[in-house]
Parts: C-alpha cells; structure tokens; sequence
C-alpha cells in the first residue's frame, strides 16, 4: 500500500498557487497604473495557465521520489525548482515581449508611476523593462537588461516553485500517514481476528471432548438406541456451528438454536435429568453475538449441576434489552459449583470474557455466581442488530 497525493488535490494546489498569484498581480497593477488592465489581464491569464502546466512537469518528476527519503526530496526540489522556473520567466518573456515594445514609447513619467515595472505583477514580467527605463549613464545594465530581467523573474519563479514543492511533500506526508493508519488499522483488525479464531477454536475441542466421553458411556452401559441418536444430533450441531466464520458475529436466535442442539446431545445422557428452558423474545432475535459464546456457559451447567445431580435440573437460557444492553443469562437450580471444580469452571468464564472482550473491548460485563436456588452466568454487552 503506497502512499501518493491523488491528482485531485495537486490540480487544486497548483490551481490555488497560480490563481493567487493572478489575483495579487493584478492588484497590484491596478494600484499601480490601472491603464491597459484588460490586455494586461489577457497576457497574464497565459502565463498562468502555462505556468499550471509548466507546474504539472514538476509534480511528474517529484512523484518519482515519493518513497525517498526527506533529504533526497529536499534535495530534488532545490534542483528541479530551478529548470522549471527558467522556463516559466521565458513563457513570461514571450508572452509579454509585445507589452515591452509598447511600453518603451511611452513617457518616461509613466514608466516611473508603475514603479519601473510595465506589468504591474508582483514579479518582473516584462523582459528588459527596468534595464529600458534605466539613466543612460547606466549602459552596462541596459546592454544586458534583458538577461537581468530574466533572471530576476527566474529567481521570482524558483522560490515559487520551491513553496509548492513544500506544499506538495507536505500533502504526500499526510497521505502517508493515512496510509499508516490504515496499515495499522488492518494489522489491528488481523491480530483481533487470530485472538478470536483462537479463542474460538478452543470451545471446539473442549465440546468434543465431553461429547465423546458421554456417546463413550452410551456404548458401554448398551444404549445403542441413544448413542445412534446422539451422533446424529452432533452431526447436526457441528452442521451449525462450523457454517459461520470464526470471527463473524451471528444472529441470537441462531445461537440459541445451536445451545438447543447441545443440549438435546446431553438429554440423550440425561433423559429424566436435564430440562431445559429457552426465553427469547422476537424483537431480539436478529441481536448479533460471538458464535458459541453460550457454549462454555451451559456447558458448566450441564456439569456442574446436572451431572452430579439426582433430580430433575432445569437449565434455562434467556435473552432480554436493558438500556440498549443486551443480556443474556444462563441459569441452572442445582447445587452450585464444587469448589475443587472452581480452576476448571473459570476456564470456560475467562474463554466466554476474553472473547467478548476482544469483540466489544472493555464495555462488557460478565458474572457468574450462586443464585437463591442455583447458579447463573450474565452478559451484558452492547445491544447490535443484523444489518
């Protein structure tokens, strides 16, 4: 990704350079002498327009040291300034050459209320003006007016040149700053999606794990029936949640389909133990959240509530907006969890927090902890919506 100034923005450089210095000369003119405003207009409407040209051969040959470094850009402009320049003062020479023979009859006291200058620009324009108006004594100076003349414009043009030259390197220097920040931006973005395909990709192996050792159970005791049933209810949740991309977002209803299909593999192992509730209201289910968010949550539930339980357990998921916050808590009424199972459980809390962390950054809340008569998790998370 290089950085360059678009083209846009040197025209509109280039055109603010030379219609300044228009506006300026003329100005001046017209303090200064006023007669022949028209004509003189005329005549340095074709210098600026020549010189915007002439301007635009500059830009093409510092273009080509964008990706130098700064000395060499100074460096370039000091030399390249000075060809440029030479050649607008002819174009000026040219265009005004038929000004100077005017003006060269005309009374000396009117060359001397333009202050010298025929052109009345803020530059020397008309070649050999001053070195015609001279004292006669002064024959050198009028033998060589011409080449003075010139260069004094040239000297003018140079500096000119040299502002634009600053101007244009300031705009690539901003341009590649954006460029930075957008480098940073997408290499911002890479390293949070690695965080979360990571952080993803260790519920996977986790789930599969448990889910292994439960259809393992299934096949020991001689419930083929329910181990049958169970692989194809896994066929089905790894259907769901290994269509979306790691890192994307999915819809609420969508991850609470996917617990559903989770849940249905552990009452395959539980039938008369684990019972389930889901509580999601319509105007939330487009919600988007991190897939298999859920997951470690009830996983724990199932674990540390249903498992080790005699009775009946109810393990409940449900969704609800406060405040433009969504909240989504995970509920059982078993015993709670064991404390020699408290390294373990928070395994799967810190994977649930270090995901939504890196989604949202810091504007999340996540608590886990005894209820009046079980256990529960809640997220609080910024409320979005599908599209």
């Amino acid at each position: 990704m290089r950085a360059s100034v678009p083209f846009r923005a040197v025209m509109i450089s280039v055109a603010a350079l030379w219609v300044t210095y228009f506006i300026l000369a003329t100005l001046r003119w017209e303090v200064m002498s006023g007669h022949d405003a028209l004509e003189m207009m005329q005549l340095r409407s074709i210098v600026v327009l020549a010189g915007m040209g002439i301007t635009l051969i500059l830009w093409l040959l510092l273009r080509l040291f964008d990706a130098r470094p700064l000395w060499m850009k100074i460096t370039a402009s000091l030399v390249l300034a000075l060809p440029v320049a030479l050649l607008t003062a002819q174009v000026n020479n040219s265009v005004f050459e038929q000004m100077h023979h005017k003006n060269k009859i005309e009374q000396s006291d009117d060359a001397g209320a333009t202050g010298g200058n025929s052109s009345g620009s803020l530059l020397d324009e008309v070649p050999g003006s001053g070195a015609d108006n001279a004292d006669d004594k002064d024959k050198t100076k009028k033998k060589f007016g011409f080449w003075a003349s010139l260069t004094d414009i040239a000297l003018s043009r140079y500096f000119m040149m040299l502002a634009w030259s600053a101007v244009y390197f300031s705009m690539l220097a901003t341009a590649q700053v954006r460029v930075a920040e957008r480098r940073e931006q997408i290499f911002r973005s890479a390293a949070k999606a690695a965080e979360l395909r990571s952080l993803r990709y260790q519920v996977n192996p986790h789930f599969l794990f448990n889910t292994l050792n439960s259809l393992s159970a299934l096949v020991l005791t001689g419930k083929a029936q329910q181990a049958e049933q169970m692989i194809q209810t896994i066929s089905s949740f790894y259907r769901h949640s290994l269509t979306n991309e790691p890192t994307s977002d999915v819809a609420l209803e969508q991850e609470f389909d996917l617990q559903k299909h989770y849940l249905n593999i552990e009452e395959v192992r539980f039938p008369e133990r684990l019972k389930t509730e889901f509580d999601l209201p319509d105007d939330l289910a487009d919600a988007r959240v991190p897939g298999m968010i859920l997951q470690p949550l009830v996983e724990n539930s199932v674990k540390y509530a249903v498992s080790p339980y005699n009775r009946p357990v109810i393990v409940k998921v449900a969704a609800r907006e406060e405040f433009d916050r969504l909240v989504i808590t995970v509920t059982d009424n078993g015993p709670g969890v064991p404390k020699d199972a408290a390294d373990g459980f928070g395994i799967g809390l810190a994977n649930v927090r270090d995901r939504l962390e890196a989604r949202f950054g810091p504007d999340i809340e996540l608590t886990s902890g005894p209820t009046t008569d079980g256990y529960g998790s809640e997220i609080r998370i910024p409320l979005t919506r599908n599209g």
